[in-house]
């Protein structure tokens, strides 16, 4: 659609105005673009951009700053992205530890947002029919058994058990590996249905354990199919862009509280593969029209389970932030395959 000269100058006035926060001239195009052209035939180029729609002349300015339709062409076309550092890669991994799953989710999100500098958002996807990886009991005293259960995105969940009578810990271990090898990775309902049957083949006194357990465990599995976690919102607050507008900005934070709206946008990215951008109005959320949120699906043994992201102001790093959210995406799905 463009020739290579205007995508040149569109390219060098989104990277100044990222850097820089401020509407770009021709001058700084000039100087900048590596184009040897006339400030005449720059000002043409630009008239041309900003009749397509690509970049905009704020009212208090004669420089020019980038539309959303100019960040989504920069964006699909002439982004060029910028590998982390060796440093950056570390920190990652030793904090993405998959000996505590059940931090990884938080872990996550507060490395997104500490090398961001912009809110960074986990979410696991919502299961209907939510499935276990892994059981363990452990007696804790006469008729209370701790039930120890893995879910199938890598979070510990525990749960009393008072149970009608007091198991030894052979009975325990018996029982937890009878449905770690029969049962792991089916949903609750499976579960059930083939328990109305092979329960009976078990000696009566276990019976009432497994039923127990199970119970416990579909509550357990239930509450964390929604686990959901987000820090460093306070970050946008530093955003000149969105900051200038408080009750707008108050929106934002709001909607980081009410968090279902953006789970559903959250959720939209674990049905494609690798990094997702929604620059504005593309969200569909109102509230982020002045914000990009660039997401990733991550893994379990190859199975998507849920999304991590960025929410930041659109004049945000695409080169630094993609990288970030896509290498959080495959260490988090590492560190949770792991476990």
């Amino acid at each position: 659609m463009l020739d290579r000269r205007s995508q040149i100058l569109l390219k060098t006035l989104v990277e100044r105005y990222i850097a820089e926060g401020e509407p770009v001239g021709s001058r700084s195009l000039s100087r900048y673009s590596g184009l040897d052209l006339s400030p005449a035939t720059i000002r043409n180029i630009m008239a041309d951009l900003e009749e397509l729609g690509f970049i905009a002349s704020p009212h208090t300015s004669a420089g020019r700053i980038p539309t959303p339709r100019g960040y989504r062409l920069f964006v699909d076309a002439l982004l060029t992205t910028k590998p982390l550092d060796r440093v950056e890669i570390s920190r990652l991994e030793s904090n993405l530890n998959p000996d505590h799953p059940q931090r990884l989710i938080r872990s996550a999100s507060q490395l997104l947002s500490q090398l961001s500098h912009f809110a960074g958002v986990v979410v696991a996807a919502r299961r209907s029919n939510p499935a276990f990886r892994h059981i363990e009991f452990l007696a804790l005293s006469e008729k209370r058994v701790l039930l120890i259960l893995v879910t199938q995105e890598g979070d510990v969940q525990n749960r009393i058990l008072f149970t009608e009578k007091t198991y030894t810990p052979s009975e325990l271990t018996e029982a937890a590996n009878f449905l770690n090898q029969n049962y792991a990775g089916l949903t609750l309902e499976e579960i059930r249905s083939r328990l109305r049957d092979e329960l009976t083949q078990l000696r009566e006194n276990m019976s009432s354990l497994m039923t127990a357990a199970i119970e416990a465990s579909d509550k357990a599995l239930i509450e964390s199919a929604d686990h959901y976690a987000v820090s460093g919102e306070m970050n946008l607050l530093d955003s000149h862009e969105l900051s200038s507008n408080m009750s707008r900005l108050r929106e934002l934070l709001e909607l980081f509280e009410r968090k279902t709206l953006l789970i559903q946008i959250m959720d939209s990215s674990t049905r494609a593969q690798g990094v997702q951008i929604f620059i504005g109005e593309e969200s569909g959320v109102a509230t982020l029209d002045e914000c990009s949120v660039v997401t990733a699906p991550y893994e379990i043994d190859g199975r998507v389970v849920g999304t991590v992201g960025v929410i930041g102001p659109t004049r945000m790093a695409y080169d630094r932030i993609i990288p970030i959210v896509d290498i959080t995406a495959k260490l988090l799905s590492s560190a949770l395959s792991q476990h």
